[in-house]
């Protein structure tokens, strides 16, 4: 009986050590993201460097999909100086990206959109750490509908349907939502058995896990600015 304490404390800890650096690294690479995109936004000459070349918007997107696919495969080859490194630079260039909604969307919807997912996030995020059901079948489900909405969303960049735009905004809002609570579970389960002895493969993890949140969090904020924000016009 004490030694099966002994394990479920270790377990606790493991976890409460890696979520925490995930966590810890989600939220700075959304911070880095925001001055990014804000330092941009505020710059005319950095806006028309970026956004006058259509070239240069295709090579950012071209270059953040090369990154996370980096990540995603090869973490478990990288030192974990060079895992922080690509992660800190995918957030970056997502604020280059990003800095355009400064210019589409009024400041007070952006803020708006921000603090709604703030509250989804962190509302889906308590629901998959405390949840006794098992989100595996939920989440092969929100996978479908991802990739659903991805191939929605290239029609309709042909079609510019507004219809369109806001059935996948809507349909966005909810796959990100379970998504969140689906990769917080994940996470946990994975940090139950994290090596807090090897900190190289902790920060491995940590960074890995972080880059799934902040995928959920960016995702489901543009879905809401899409769904609620208006527009300057």
């Amino acid at each position: 009986m004490e030694t099966t304490r002994t394990l479920s404390r270790s377990a606790s800890s493991a976890v409460s050590v890696y979520m925490r650096q995930v966590y810890g690294w989600m939220t700075a690479g959304l911070a880095l993201t925001s001055v990014v995109a804000y330092g941009v936004a505020a710059s005319p000459d950095l806006r028309m460097t970026i956004f006058s070349n259509m070239i240069v918007p295709i090579v950012l997107i071209v270059a953040q999909f090369g990154l996370v696919i980096a990540l995603s495969a090869a973490i478990h080859k990288m030192s974990s100086s060079t895992a922080t490194g690509l992660f800190l630079l995918y957030s970056a260039l997502t604020g280059l990206t990003l800095s355009s909604i400064f210019v589409v969307y009024p400041i007070g919807s952006i803020a708006n959109a921000f603090l709604s997912t703030t509250g989804l996030f962190l509302a889906m995020s308590i629901y998959g750490t405390v949840t006794k059901r098992d989100l595996t079948g939920m989440g092969s489900f929100l996978m479908m509908g991802l990739i659903g909405i991805i191939i929605a969303s290239l029609v309709n960049f042909f079609l510019q349907s507004s219809m369109m735009d806001f059935v996948i905004s809507c349909i966005g809002v909810i796959i990100f939502t379970g998504l969140t609570a689906y990769d917080t579970q994940k996470l946990r389960a994975f940090g139950m058995d994290a090596p807090l002895g090897d900190g190289t493969a902790v920060r491995r993890g940590a960074i890995l896990g972080a880059l799934t949140l902040y995928l959920d969090f960016v995702n489901l904020f543009l879905m809401l600015l899409r769904l609620f924000g208006g527009n300057r016009d």
